[in-house]
């Protein structure tokens, strides 16, 4: 009986993500035990706006790559639009497993859809192209930063001066928060970020018997479609 730890970010997101990847580990190798290892990260602490560079792209990941590389977890599993194009030397992403729902949603305040906001209306999010793809449809918007898990993002938007935000319509589903959308974006016209809604396996290029173990995830047809 082998067991592996999973670092993992501590958002019940996170949480439920990761365990999809125990759930199909275990169906894979039924002799294997897997525990996970929640690490906090800079974004989880700091909620300042994302730097708009590949720095940003480290806020959510850094801790738990140098807990990989440190040898203090087996692996980890990231959404694959938060991971940075260059990996930290001697870690790569292993499997990719198959994608989820990729499109964007809204939820507002009144149930108004996007065309349906008023004038000026203040809608939050952190996301470059989303404020992009907004501003395309309406460029009366206000975009205004939004930070932390969905839940609270939520919450931020009933208490304070928000009138929509804008998230990603399957952790939405795994939170049995779909109910809250006014409105579901067609991919055609609001483009969803290079690997939304994809789980990547972040294994240490030096353990082989992880890489061994984490190939039972791969999935071709998702592996094909973000391999960039």
């Amino acid at each position: 009986m082998q067991t592996l730890t999973i670092g993992t970010r501590g958002s019940e997101l996170a949480m439920i993500q990761t365990q999809l990847v125990i759930d199909a580990l275990t169906r894979a190798h039924p002799d294997l035990t897997c525990e996970t290892r929640q690490i906090t990260t800079k974004g989880d602490t700091d909620h300042a706006p994302i730097p708009n560079s590949s720095v940003g792209k480290t806020w959510f990941t850094a801790e738990i790559e140098r807990a990989l590389v440190q040898g203090e977890i087996d692996l980890t599993v990231h959404s694959l639009k938060d991971l940075p194009l260059e990996l930290p030397s001697r870690a790569y992403a292993a499997a990719v497993l198959p994608r989820d729902y990729p499109r964007d949603t809204l939820i507002s305040k009144s149930g108004a859809t996007l065309a349906e906001l008023p004038k000026g209306a203040i809608v939050g999010t952190d996301s470059i192209r989303r404020k992009a793809l907004l501003l395309h449809s309406r460029p009366d918007l206000v975009m205004r930063s939004i930070r932390d898990n969905v839940p609270v993002r939520l919450q931020k938007m009933e208490d304070e001066d928000y009138d929509a935000v804008v998230l990603a319509a399957a952790g939405l589903a795994r939170l049995g928060m779909l109910s809250r959308v006014a409105e579901i974006f067609d991919p055609m016209v609001f483009v969803p970020a290079v690997g939304q809604r994809t789980h990547a396996v972040e294994v240490y290029t030096d353990r082989e018997d992880i890489q061994v173990i984490t190939k039972s995830l791969m999935e071709p047809e998702t592996t094909l479609a973000t391999d960039i």
